[in-house]
Protein backbone atom coordinates (compact mmCIF):
# COMPACT_ATOMS: atom_id res chain seq x y z
CA UNK A 1 0.00 0.00 0.00
CA UNK A 2 2.84 2.40 0.87
CA UNK A 3 4.47 1.68 -2.49
CA UNK A 4 1.24 2.52 -4.32
CA UNK A 5 0.83 5.80 -2.43
CA UNK A 6 4.50 6.67 -2.95
CA UNK A 7 4.21 5.88 -6.67
CA UNK A 8 1.07 8.00 -6.90
CA UNK A 9 2.77 10.94 -5.15
CA UNK A 10 5.79 10.69 -7.47
CA UNK A 11 3.50 10.55 -10.51
CA UNK A 12 1.58 13.65 -9.36
CA UNK A 13 4.83 15.54 -8.74
CA UNK A 14 6.11 14.53 -12.18
CA UNK A 15 2.90 15.72 -13.86
CA UNK A 16 3.07 19.09 -12.07
CA UNK A 17 6.76 19.40 -12.95
CA UNK A 18 6.05 18.78 -16.66
CA UNK A 19 3.10 21.18 -16.58
CA UNK A 20 5.27 23.83 -14.95
CA UNK A 21 7.78 23.57 -17.80
CA UNK A 22 5.11 23.64 -20.49
CA UNK A 23 5.23 27.38 -21.13
CA UNK A 24 7.37 30.45 -21.56
CA UNK A 25 6.17 33.48 -19.59
CA UNK A 26 6.92 37.20 -19.43
CA UNK A 27 5.62 39.82 -17.05
CA UNK A 28 7.89 42.60 -18.26
CA UNK A 29 7.22 42.80 -21.98
CA UNK A 30 7.47 46.22 -23.60
CA UNK A 31 4.93 47.67 -26.01
CA UNK A 32 5.59 51.01 -27.69
CA UNK A 33 2.83 52.66 -29.70
CA UNK A 34 3.41 55.43 -32.21
CA UNK A 35 1.12 57.49 -34.39
CA UNK A 36 1.64 60.52 -36.56
CA UNK A 37 -1.04 63.18 -36.52
CA UNK A 38 -1.27 66.66 -38.00
CA UNK A 39 -0.98 68.19 -34.53
CA UNK A 40 1.97 66.10 -33.29
CA UNK A 41 3.53 62.67 -33.15
CA UNK A 42 2.33 60.50 -30.29
CA UNK A 43 4.46 57.86 -28.58
CA UNK A 44 3.75 55.85 -25.43
CA UNK A 45 5.57 53.02 -23.69
CA UNK A 46 4.24 50.18 -21.54
CA UNK A 47 6.71 47.95 -19.65
CA UNK A 48 4.17 45.71 -17.90
CA UNK A 49 2.96 43.51 -20.75
CA UNK A 50 2.36 39.88 -19.79
CA UNK A 51 2.57 36.98 -22.18
CA UNK A 52 2.54 33.20 -22.40
CA UNK A 53 3.81 30.88 -25.13
CA UNK A 54 2.77 27.23 -24.86
CA UNK A 55 5.76 24.95 -25.40
CA UNK A 56 3.57 22.09 -26.61
CA UNK A 57 1.17 23.91 -28.97
CA UNK A 58 2.71 27.27 -29.87
CA UNK A 59 -0.37 29.07 -28.59
CA UNK A 60 0.28 32.67 -27.59
CA UNK A 61 -1.57 34.98 -25.21
CA UNK A 62 -0.51 38.58 -24.60
CA UNK A 63 -2.20 41.04 -22.26
CA UNK A 64 -1.46 44.77 -22.26
CA UNK A 65 -2.75 46.87 -19.34
CA UNK A 66 -4.04 50.04 -20.99
CA UNK A 67 -3.46 52.38 -18.02
CA UNK A 68 0.22 51.40 -17.91
CA UNK A 69 1.07 53.28 -21.11
CA UNK A 70 3.29 56.26 -20.27
CA UNK A 71 3.21 59.39 -22.44
CA UNK A 72 5.50 62.43 -22.55
CA UNK A 73 2.54 64.67 -21.75
CA UNK A 74 0.04 64.02 -18.95
CA UNK A 75 -2.82 65.36 -21.08
CA UNK A 76 -2.10 62.76 -23.79
CA UNK A 77 -2.25 60.01 -21.19
CA UNK A 78 -5.51 61.37 -19.80
CA UNK A 79 -7.10 61.50 -23.26
CA UNK A 80 -5.76 58.02 -24.15
CA UNK A 81 -7.48 56.50 -21.09
CA UNK A 82 -10.73 58.48 -21.48
CA UNK A 83 -14.02 57.02 -22.71
CA UNK A 84 -13.56 58.79 -26.07
CA UNK A 85 -10.41 56.84 -26.81
CA UNK A 86 -9.38 53.57 -25.08
CA UNK A 87 -11.79 53.83 -22.11
CA UNK A 88 -9.38 52.02 -19.80
CA UNK A 89 -11.88 51.84 -16.93
CA UNK A 90 -14.33 49.77 -18.98
CA UNK A 91 -11.70 48.03 -21.15
CA UNK A 92 -8.58 47.69 -18.96
CA UNK A 93 -6.63 45.39 -21.30
CA UNK A 94 -5.69 44.97 -24.93
CA UNK A 95 -5.25 41.27 -25.72
CA UNK A 96 -3.80 39.11 -28.44
CA UNK A 97 -4.62 35.41 -28.48
CA UNK A 98 -3.30 33.21 -31.23
CA UNK A 99 -0.90 30.57 -32.39
CA UNK A 100 2.54 30.49 -33.96
CA UNK A 101 1.68 28.93 -37.32
CA UNK A 102 5.14 27.52 -38.04
CA UNK A 103 5.75 26.32 -34.45
CA UNK A 104 6.55 22.74 -35.50
CA UNK A 105 9.72 24.04 -37.22
CA UNK A 106 11.06 25.54 -33.97
CA UNK A 107 13.52 23.61 -31.80
CA UNK A 108 13.29 25.17 -28.35
CA UNK A 109 16.34 23.23 -27.15
CA UNK A 110 18.76 24.98 -29.54
CA UNK A 111 20.08 28.54 -29.49
CA UNK A 112 18.69 29.85 -32.76
CA UNK A 113 16.73 32.74 -34.27
CA UNK A 114 13.42 32.00 -36.00
CA UNK A 115 11.11 34.13 -38.11
CA UNK A 116 7.58 33.23 -37.02
CA UNK A 117 4.04 34.11 -37.98
CA UNK A 118 1.27 34.48 -35.42
CA UNK A 119 -2.37 34.14 -36.42
CA UNK A 120 -4.96 35.11 -33.87
CA UNK A 121 -7.38 37.67 -32.56
CA UNK A 122 -6.58 41.18 -31.37
CA UNK A 123 -9.05 42.76 -28.96
CA UNK A 124 -9.02 46.52 -28.42
CA UNK A 125 -11.78 48.34 -26.55
CA UNK A 126 -14.03 45.28 -26.67
CA UNK A 127 -13.73 44.80 -30.43
CA UNK A 128 -12.01 41.63 -31.65
CA UNK A 129 -10.54 41.23 -35.13
CA UNK A 130 -8.43 38.55 -36.80
CA UNK A 131 -4.75 39.38 -37.27
CA UNK A 132 -1.66 37.78 -38.76
CA UNK A 133 1.66 39.29 -37.71
CA UNK A 134 5.30 38.34 -38.17
CA UNK A 135 7.81 38.26 -35.32
CA UNK A 136 11.32 37.14 -34.46
CA UNK A 137 11.69 34.43 -31.81
CA UNK A 138 15.25 33.90 -30.62
CA UNK A 139 16.02 31.00 -28.31
CA UNK A 140 19.08 31.69 -26.19
CA UNK A 141 20.16 29.63 -23.16
CA UNK A 142 16.65 28.33 -22.52
CA UNK A 143 14.97 31.73 -22.80
CA UNK A 144 12.94 33.15 -25.67
CA UNK A 145 13.42 36.72 -26.92
CA UNK A 146 10.44 37.91 -28.93
CA UNK A 147 10.36 41.06 -31.04
CA UNK A 148 7.97 42.43 -33.61
CA UNK A 149 6.87 45.65 -35.23
CA UNK A 150 3.50 45.87 -36.93
CA UNK A 151 0.73 48.30 -37.80
CA UNK A 152 -2.78 48.20 -36.39
CA UNK A 153 -4.74 49.42 -39.41
CA UNK A 154 -7.89 51.52 -39.07
CA UNK A 155 -7.85 51.98 -35.29
CA UNK A 156 -11.25 53.67 -35.64
CA UNK A 157 -12.79 50.29 -36.48
CA UNK A 158 -11.94 49.25 -32.89
CA UNK A 159 -14.01 52.15 -31.56
CA UNK A 160 -11.00 54.40 -30.96
CA UNK A 161 -11.19 57.84 -32.52
CA UNK A 162 -12.39 61.37 -32.37
CA UNK A 163 -14.57 62.48 -29.47
CA UNK A 164 -18.31 62.70 -30.13
CA UNK A 165 -19.25 66.04 -31.65
CA UNK A 166 -15.66 66.87 -32.59
CA UNK A 167 -14.86 67.79 -36.17
CA UNK A 168 -11.15 67.10 -35.62
CA UNK A 169 -9.64 63.66 -35.42
CA UNK A 170 -6.51 63.68 -33.25
CA UNK A 171 -5.93 59.97 -33.78
CA UNK A 172 -4.09 58.57 -36.78
CA UNK A 173 -5.83 55.83 -38.76
CA UNK A 174 -2.89 53.46 -38.32
CA UNK A 175 -0.91 52.85 -35.12
CA UNK A 176 2.59 51.36 -35.19
CA UNK A 177 3.25 48.86 -32.40
CA UNK A 178 6.71 47.65 -31.39
CA UNK A 179 6.78 44.72 -28.96
CA UNK A 180 9.78 43.14 -27.27
CA UNK A 181 9.89 40.65 -24.42
CA UNK A 182 12.11 38.11 -22.75
CA UNK A 183 10.15 34.94 -22.01
CA UNK A 184 11.40 32.44 -19.45
CA UNK A 185 10.37 28.86 -18.84
CA UNK A 186 7.89 28.45 -16.05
Amino acid sequence: MKKIILSLVIAVIAVFNVAAQAKYVTRTGQAIIYSHTVAEDITATNNTVTGIISVSTGEVAISVPVQSFQFAKALMQEHFNSSNFLDSKQFPRITLKGKITNFSAIDLSKNKKYEVSVEGELTIKGTTKPVTENATLEIENGKANVSTKFIVKDIGSYGVGKPKGSKKNNVADDITVTYTALYEKE
